[in-house]
């Protein structure tokens, strides 16, 4: 975590408030910075439980979003949900925490338990219900990107 320098200017020419976010580069810290500032609030979802009934959820209980066919299957701490919505639709709704790990598989990071890299390039992925799940290869680089600016969760 990158040390923060915060400051107030008063400027009585300013009819609303102006905030500038200057960094080097815009990585997690910042954006998520930006979010806070701007107020973001979290997406709810209509979904389906195993009834077949519709209910809504909102996208902080998501653990782990998965393609199923042509729907999409969400997993909560509450049960498991689906979707028919395309997973690239979804994951423009959601926020920072959310990551995808695969051409499938959308994880959300503040219910992470463990990432494990093993010495052979692989990523296993535990969460805070003890299910877990396997990154895809290919999305490694932009993972171990990401969770660069994100130190306590790397073990």
């Amino acid at each position: 975590m990158k040390k923060i320098n915060i400051r107030f200017e008063q400027d009585s020419s300013l009819e609303q408030i102006e905030v500038i976010v200057r960094a080097k580069d815009r990585d997690a810290q910042v954006s998520g910075i930006i979010e806070s500032i701007a107020g973001k609030k979290p997406q709810s979802f209509t979904v389906i439980d195993s009834n077949k009934c519709p209910c809504i959820i909102d996208e902080s209980e998501i653990i782990v979003i998965s393609s199923e066919g042509k729907h999409m299957r969400i997993v909560t701490a509450s049960g498991v949900y689906s979707i028919k919505q395309p997973l690239q639709n979804i994951e423009k709704r959601l926020g920072r925490s959310f990551l995808r790990i695969s051409r499938f598989e959308i994880i959300n990071l503040k219910r992470v338990r463990k990432y494990d890299f093993t010495i052979i390039g692989t990523l296993r992925i535990e969460f805070e219900n003890g299910m877990e799940t396997w990154a895809s290869r290919r999305y490694i680089p932009l993972i171990k990107e990401r969770l660069s600016g994100e130190e306590d969760h790397l073990c």
